[in-house]
């Protein structure tokens, strides 16, 4: 039987805050569980936003409240030639396409739907010549990479509609549709979150991903990256995530709810850990 590995991935565009602490100690108490391992993983892609500071920080605070992983830490900036492959394959087995739409003319297209309902993109229904594709290369317009779905479903054939995945024990029917066609890399970003995540996953032999309710969504489309590629399939565990008195999610504006101000107002790690979930 394979060991258990699982992984905690922050983004060091910010501080922790309590909702990564309660995320880390859900990743890193299931692998105890289970006997297995947790590593840590600084998914930092984006390159405007994130910073070192932050990561040495991120390190800092998970050592402070107790938190351990084997070394190296794998960060995603070192491997953006490894993410190219993938999208090269990708583009080699006509899985994706450019989108050379603006985010407004999307938007404007999604409103043109018949039942429209905040649905998510699928792609315009002329697409373009490689006459025009050729042109708008050759003026240097902006471009995004976007999995095509309805090239997927041809590429699988009938398993297209049998993808599935477990989440916290329950076995999912896998629905890629409700992303629609997602972006994978830009024009001046090699890779996105979806197909660095889904990646790394697989080359650290991750067994079970841990993390928040509000990435659900994004294993409909995940589960369909492993499919066309030919990766191996986690167990999903998503909780629910932690939120303030005032019933909204923590996020990286709450600079109060940091864990580097609690440690300077005077907590404890053990104060910090025993009010988690």
């Amino acid at each position: 039987m394979a060991k258990v590995l699982t992984r905690f991935a922050p983004s060091p565009s910010g501080y922790l805050h309590l909702g990564h602490a309660a995320s880390a100690r859900h990743a890193f108490r299931l692998a105890e569980k289970m006997g297995g391992t947790c590593l840590l993983r600084i998914e930092d892609i984006d390159t405007t936003r994130c910073r070192p500071e932050f990561e040495t920080a991120i390190l800092e605070d998970l050592h402070w409240l107790g938190f351990d992983w084997p070394m190296p830490v794998r960060r995603q900036s070192d491997h953006f030639s490894d993410y190219q492959k993938t999208l090269d394959t990708l583009i080699s087995r006509g899985l994706v396409y450019r989108c050379f739409k603006t985010r407004k003319e999307i938007m404007e297209d999604i409103a043109r739907a018949p039942h429209y309902a905040g649905e998510p993109y699928k792609g315009s229904k002329k697409p373009l010549s490689s006459g025009q594709e050729a042109a708008f290369l050759s003026a240097n317009k902006p471009y995004a990479w976007r999995l095509s779905l309805l090239a997927c479903q041809e590429y699988l054939g009938r398993p297209y509609n049998q993808l599935s995945f477990t989440d916290n024990g329950q076995e999912c029917a896998a629905k890629p549709e409700r992303l629609g066609d997602v972006i994978l890399a830009r024009k001046d970003v090699g890779t996105s979150y979806h197909l660095a995540c889904c990646h790394d996953d697989m080359v650290q032999n991750i067994t079970h991903i841990v993390r928040g309710v509000d990435l659900l969504e994004s294993s409909h489309i995940h589960r369909l990256l492993q499919e066309v590629m030919n990766w191996p399939t986690p167990k999903y565990y998503h909780h629910p995530l932690l939120s303030g008195k005032d019933g909204k999610k923590f996020s990286k504006r709450d600079k109060s709810l940091t864990i580097r101000e609690l440690r300077k107002g005077g907590h404890t790690a053990s104060d910090v850990i025993k009010s988690l979930p």
